[in-house]
């Protein structure tokens, strides 16, 4: 970790090869080659289009390449220093050196008198994913300092821009009054809640999508999060001092997409990765990855225990049509943040696709670890043989690397949530691409109570919120849903309000859903963040959060669609990023947004 910027980004699917000398200039011809596949496909991909790489300097695009997520997909020296070269400048469309590293003004950060010493955890907070370690994502009345009342009054109080960054949509975190945020650039900050004002800022090795979690240690309060090179980081949360960093897998390609959950000591870290959106190149000798959760110890970074979703290493299997070796079994990425049972001591979480043959029993699934040792204690696969990668969409798709064209690619992306019902019994919530909603029992192995369609399956769904015994949910494509976790029967359910002719707005509401008492926040590719009732789903506020924004660190910014993190409401503000550039999203940003209520209740 460094101190200021770094900039990082992710691509999602470049796959390169040894070019001519006479193409290496050519970037252009680089880009066609490698690269158009994914990023003019990024819809289909989950890529940044063409776009998004346009808004980033040359500087950024080379260290994503050189350094970043990137570095994996060129194959190291199989493209060379030239070529790298013409592809950052063909892709931002400016020279080397065109740019500032970092835009921000000493006049950002806080004044040396401001009192920055952080000693406890009492007072309002959102701490981690889900705000509590059984990932409910609910806020009480108490933490929250909002009420339905509060709601149409919420006015923009700031706007902060992350620098050089194309894409914002990690879970704030906010704490005595300091809100702490990664960025996609690899940037960490900690931001005066009030006036954000920049208290510090470090630079992680690769960008930062997952929440922080934060704990007392030895008398002062660390910081952990994960980035998207499988790094591990433990700061001083007054200072920004970095205590340990760990790397918790090897393979090129993993990375820390679920945010680490923190309890007792021990921090659990979720290992994903998207080697299964490169599968298109013959040459691509697919896969190797293997998902993941790591148990770390908070003090030091140490691993207690790492337990793998795929039970073998990858093997060779077969060849492809152009006799390219392959391996499997591969992939069942942990997508989510980890959610505790202290009970039973036990740890849950859902797991993705295979991404290659053979498959393997464990993808698709609700996972039950023994928290102290990892040993997996039980786990159901709810959808068998889903072996999808990239090449599934391929018109010429190869049966060897996609041996089923019509596979549902159905990843479990949110986190299970373990609710306490009143007549004493406890259930696990969870929902998935596939757009149903299930209640588990963890005495009975994760036996199904019952189960509730939603929707029709299609994209990630980041998270469902529970209040009480009340459950709400993204109902794909278009609505949200109120569920009875008692019965299993839908409440209510409202549709998002229509586009009509703006071609720019998306209507999917997939970001991670926030309730407070009679309010659940939801934020929505086509970039409003709205709050609704949970008495009946109307609507009570409408925030297009879309379009330029003068922001308290003078950098440029703007809003787009809003996925993955969700709103974090603590002491009377809602705090929220704009501009994920991911999974099909149109619209690019680079902005963190706090909202107040003005006026009269």
């Amino acid at each position: 970790m460094r101190l200021r910027v770094a900039s990082f980004l992710l691509f999602g699917c470049c796959v390169f090869s040894a070019a001519k000398p006479l193409r290496a200039q050519n970037g252009q011809f680089l880009y066609t080659k490698w690269c158009a596949v994914c990023h003019e496909n990024s819809a289909e991909s989950q890529a940044p289009g063409r776009d998004v790489l346009a808004k980033m300097t040359p500087e950024q695009i080379l260290v994503a390449l050189e350094k970043g997520p990137m570095k994996a997909q060129t194959l190291d020296d199989m493209i060379s220093r030239a070529e790298r070269q013409a592809l950052a400048k063909y892709l931002s469309g400016k020279a080397l050196g065109s740019a500032p590293v970092n835009p921000i003004p000493k006049s950002a950060f806080c004044s040396p008198s401001e009192d920055s010493s952080q000693n406890s955890l009492a007072g309002p907070l959102w701490n981690g994913w889900g705000v509590t370690v059984t990932n409910t994502r609910f806020q009480p009345a108490t933490e929250a300092g909002l009420t339905a009342d509060d709601v149409p009054r919420l006015k923009l109080k700031w706007a902060f821009g992350f620098p050089g960054a194309t894409s914002a949509s990690s879970q704030p975190v906010v704490l005595e009054g300091r809100v702490f945020v990664g960025s996609w650039e690899g940037d960490f900050y900690s931001l005066d809640a009030k006036t954000c004002c920049i208290e510090w800022e470090v630079a992680a090795e690769s960008g930062i999508r997952s929440a922080a979690s934060i704990d007392k240690r030895d008398g002062r309060l660390t910081v952990y999060f994960g980035d998207l090179a499988a790094n591990v980081y433990a700061l001083d949360a007054a200072t920004g001092r970095q205590l340990w960093e760990v790397k918790v897998d090897d393979y090129p390609a993993a990375r820390i997409t679920g945010s680490p959950t923190l309890h007792n000591g021990r921090l659990y870290v979720p290992v994903s990765s998207r080697e299964e959106s490169r599968v298109e190149a013959e040459n691509f000798s697919c896969c190797g990855f293997r998902g993941s959760v790591v148990a770390l110890n908070a003090q030091d970074g140490k691993r207690i225990w790492k337990t793998y979703t795929v039970a073998q290493k990858p093997q060779p299997s077969q060849k492809n049509r152009a006799g390219t070796q392959l391996y499997g079994p591969s992939g069942v990425a942990v997508w989510d943040s980890p959610t505790v049972d202290v009970k039973r001591s036990t740890l849950y979480v859902g797991t993705g696709n295979d991404y290659s043959l053979p498959a393997s029993s464990m993808s698709d699934s609700i996972i039950a670890l023994d928290m102290k040792s990892g040993k997996i204690r039980w786990s159901r696969q709810f959808q068998p043989n889903d072996i999808w990668n990239r090449n599934c969409g391929a018109k010429d798709r190869d049966p060897a690397f996609c041996p089923d064209q019509s596979a549902p690619d159905v990843d479990f992306s949110a986190s299970p949530i373990l609710v306490q019902l009143k007549d004493g019994r406890q259930i696990l919530a969870v929902q998935g691409k596939s757009a149903i909603v299930y209640a588990l029992d963890p005495d009975q192995q994760g036996r199904t109570i019952w189960q509730l369609p939603v929707g029709k399956a299609g994209g990630a769904v980041w998270g469902p919120a529970v209040e009480n015994e009340d459950l709400y949910a993204a109902a794909e494509p278009t609505g949200l849903v109120a569920v009875d976790l008692r019965s299993g029967e839908k409440l209510w359910s409202v549709a998002s309000p229509p586009c009509g002719e703006d071609k720019s707005c998306s209507p999917v509401q997939n970001a991670a859903i926030t309730a407070i008492p009679g309010v659940v926040f939801v934020g929505s590719m086509g970039g409003h963040l709205r709050a609704y009732s949970t008495q009946d789903g109307r609507i009570l506020w409408d925030q297009l959060t879309v379009g330029d924004y003068k922001t308290v660190n003078g950098v440029p910014a703007n809003g787009g669609s809003i996925s993955n993190g969700g709103a974090a409401v603590v002491g009377g503000m809602v705090f929220i990023n704009s501009g994920y550039s991911h999974h099909g999203a149109k619209m690019p940003g680079n902005v963190l947004l706090a909202f107040s209520p003005e006026g009269p209740s």
